[in-house]
């Protein structure tokens, strides 16, 4: 592919991978009053490791899985990215509204930005900690101006990314040069294994949804982990793979929260607040001043924001593919 095509394509999955984001706050937020949260977890999970489990059959790289200098960190990356995380967003999109949850994830780049600091030594730039200071900002006045009827429920959505960031450091510090199917596979196969031992042992079968309503419920739950949640990921690594990592979270990330709106009024009738309005524009603002920032790292050792669950360098995209 030409470089202006590789570009161009770079442009396209970006897209797309901001087109799935928009629906996962929505979607969850239906499926999550279907079933309780370790359910919708669990289930979700499963689906998006079946289809991963494919990936990696399909690509001779199943094994890479339980490879003895691999399996330990992988299983960390998958608790602490997928297991813990899951849980935690899934709880808190139960109690609070599909327009929190995306607001709440934009704290990512906080958590990024002192994680870098405080583990790899890379001290932030004053533009940096201006844009989050806009962020956090937009983030609590946004959802100050909603019901903001669950603090804990909140509390637990703002917890997710700090579980994401986690994950990205273990890959950073144990994992480089692992391809992002490997990761990704990772990520949902034993992130599904402990979700379902959790659910299971919890009598967790027993909250599945019966009769018709299983029926419409289980392509629900395909949807959410085959599509936002597996393809979501891939979309994301061939965006970066293409672009600079910089301009597809600029691409991305803001583009998120808008295209969020939109769909939560679509599938369940909310509208945001004058106060939301204005606390999502800064949070907006806070977002593209961090990532259009000068970076304090370099390229390979970037954090990426929460539309990546996984940090991929994108110095080795060629390798990936």
């Amino acid at each position: 592919m030409t470089g202006s095509g590789h570009e161009r394509a770079g442009l396209v999955f970006a897209g797309l991978c901001a087109l799935t984001s928009a629906f996962v706050p929505g979607v969850a937020k239906f499926s999550t009053g279907q079933a309780g949260p370790l359910t919708v977890a669990a289930v979700t999970t499963l689906f998006a490791a079946a289809a991963a489990a494919g990936v990696l059959s399909w690509r001779g790289e199943l094994a890479l899985l339980v490879r003895r200098d691999l399996a330990p960190k992988l299983v960390l990356v998958a608790a602490l990215g997928t297991g813990l995380a899951f849980f935690l967003y899934f709880q808190g999109v139960r109690r609070t509204s599909a327009i929190d949850a995306v607001l709440c994830l934009q704290v990512e780049p906080v958590y990024s930005i002192f994680v870098s600091w405080l583990v790899l030594g890379h001290r932030p730039t004053a533009r940096r900690l201006l844009a989050v200071a806009v962020l956090v900002t937009g983030i609590v006045l946004a959802i100050r101006g909603g019901a903001f009827a669950d603090p804990i429920g909140v509390a637990m959505l703002l917890a997710t990314p700090l579980c994401w960031q986690a994950s990205h450091l273990i890959v950073l510090r144990g994992l480089r040069g692992v391809a992002p199917p490997v990761l990704t596979g990772a990520r949902y196969l034993y992130g599904g294994v402990l979700l379902a031992g959790a659910w299971l042992a919890s009598g967790g079968a027993s909250d599945l949804p019966a009769g018709d309503a299983l029926d419409s419920f289980l392509p629900v739950m395909a949807a959410q982990g085959v599509i936002l949640s597996y393809v979501g990921t891939l979309l994301w690594y061939e965006a970066i793979t293409r672009l600079d990592l910089a301009r597809a979270t600029a691409i991305v990330v803001p583009s998120v929260p808008l295209l969020s709106l939109a769909v939560s009024f679509a599938l369940l009738g909310e509208v945001p607040t004058g106060a939301q309005w204005l606390g999502m524009a800064l949070t907006i603002a806070g977002v593209m001043a961090f990532v259009t920032a000068p970076h304090a790292v370099e390229s390979r050792e970037r954090i990426p924001a929460q539309t990546a669950p996984i940090v991929v360098d994108p110095g080795e995209g060629s390798a990936h593919r």
